[in-house]
């Protein structure tokens, strides 16, 4: 007899991430910035590194709580990069891995922008790659800010004006 599917999936309580604003850097140095705005959505902005200066808004993304400390956020961009970041707040820890297409590692400049008002040309330049071989970056990072400013704020990353 096959025993029946059991749920390996805890409980979801994502009252702890949602409505946050999380401030932090990485090891390698980049600072990033992301508001959880929602259970299915992210702002962001990343303040230095290779890809500084990106702005997103709406980023869709898949957010799991993992323990009762330990909340995943996934998500794949339009420029083709794909994302998977570990927040443990408790310890002020992120980790997160970055899948970037080989185009982007080629010229991260060129996403360094609002990526909202240029999502036509994301695409183009995803869809013209080249995506392989795939850049893998995996860094641990510590969170400097972790403040509560509450869900859907479109004022917690600001768009720039044009």
């Amino acid at each position: 007899m096959i025993p029946a599917a059991v749920s390996s999936v805890p409980s979801q309580d994502l009252s702890g991430i949602i409505g946050h604003r999380i401030r932090y850097i990485y090891d390698n140095g980049w600072r990033y910035e992301v508001y959880v705005k929602n259970a299915t959505t992210i702002d962001y902005h990343v303040h230095t590194g290779d890809v500084g200066g990106r702005i997103v808004k709406g980023q869709i993304v898949d957010l799991a709580q993992l323990d009762a400390a330990h909340y995943k956020l996934s998500w794949t961009e339009p420029t083709g990069t794909s994302v998977a970041v570990n927040y443990l707040p408790a310890l002020r820890r992120v980790h997160g891995s970055t899948f970037f297409p080989h185009w982007v590692a080629l010229n991260g400049s060129a996403i360094a922008l609002y990526q909202n008002d240029h999502l036509e040309l994301m695409h183009a330049l995803r869809d013209a790659g080249p995506t392989y071989p795939i850049e893998v970056v995996v860094e641990f990072a510590t969170i400097t800010d972790f403040d509560y400013v509450g869900p859907d704020d479109e004022s917690i990353i600001v768009a720039p004006t044009s």
